[in-house]
């Protein structure tokens, strides 16, 4: 039996281009969408969603590419798995579901959608956080020296196909399974029945075609929808927060001021997997933002 939210109801959501996702919706109040990131689904946001959920309507969707939502194939210009495409993918779900104003948090992959989505439709995002990230566009010139070893995945997965692909293949769980290792403190946040749920989604031929295509869009196109907006000045006007690891190489709150009117920042302790190590302070971060 496939793994669940408890007390979540489950929907396959068919948005504008025929791309079906999965959804799982729980609690009621003002909604609330959590996006996750790689290599993981809508699941490593179980103990925020239910916390969450308490007053809020939560929606915690598989991204397009990931775990049982669909995996379109690519094009030559990576738009279909660009953070402008899935962003699009957000509101058109939004608004199948009665929501046409909600706010939005994104962790990894997850928050590059969140933040497209707070560029392309500032009058439907109401708030924004973003965790442990830095948009596409200021992350590639600081990958140098240790930092580019340490995510060294954002250059390996972008390799035009079927390089990495074929690489990945070869060994998808001790490849994934390495992230889900080195971006954890605690042991006991990701528990085995978890661990093997992402594995599985993620490790099939179509997920890790998905899934680099994903990355390839991080290096040329969302690259250059940043771009543009910063040649246009646009930022983020709703309330936003930023979080991050204490191991960032840098400072990332200069970066992020540089794209939101209305920011707070919050140093969490913890692995990258923010929302499974330390789901605790991530609920209180989002609630405080949903506050403001």
């Amino acid at each position: 039996m496939a793994l669940t939210i408890p007390d979540f109801d489950y929907q396959r959501i068919t948005v504008g281009d025929g791309v079906g996702l999965n959804v799982a919706i729980g609690g009621d109040g003002t909604p609330v969408v959590l996006l996750h990131g790689f290599p993981q689904t809508h699941l490593a946001w179980r103990h925020v969603a239910t916390a969450l959920a308490a007053d809020h309507r939560v929606i915690c969707p598989d991204l397009r590419g990931y775990g049982a939502s669909d995996k379109p194939a690519d094009d030559r210009d990576h738009t279909v798995y660009s953070k402008r495409t899935m962003a699009t993918d957000l509101v058109e779900l939004l608004a199948h579901l009665g929501h046409h104003r909600f706010a939005v948090a994104g962790h990894d992959r997850g928050a590059g959608v969140a933040f497209r989505a707070g560029l392309d439709h500032p009058d439907t995002i109401t708030h924004a956080a973003f965790l442990d990230v830095v948009p596409s566009l200021d992350i590639w010139p600081l990958l140098t020296g240790p930092t580019g070893v340490a995510l060294f995945h954002l250059y390996f997965m972008a390799h035009p196909a079927p390089l990495p692909e074929t690489l990945i293949t070869a060994a998808a769980h001790t490849y994934l399974g390495h992230f889900l290792d080195q971006w954890t403190t605690d042991p006991a946040a990701i528990p085995d029945q978890f661990r093997h749920a992402y594995l599985d989604a993620c490790s099939t031929p179509e997920a890790i075609t998905a899934i680099c295509a994903d990355y390839r869009a991080g290096a040329t196109t969302d690259i250059a929808h940043d771009a543009g907006d910063r040649t246009a000045a646009r930022q983020l006007t709703m309330p936003t927060t930023a979080l991050w690891t204490p191991t960032w190489p840098f400072d990332p709150e200069p970066l992020w001021r540089t794209w939101a009117t209305d920011l707070r920042t919050t140093i969490v302790p913890g692995g990258h997997l923010l929302p499974e190590d330390n789901p605790t302070e991530i609920t209180a971060a989002l609630r405080e933002l949903l506050s403001r």
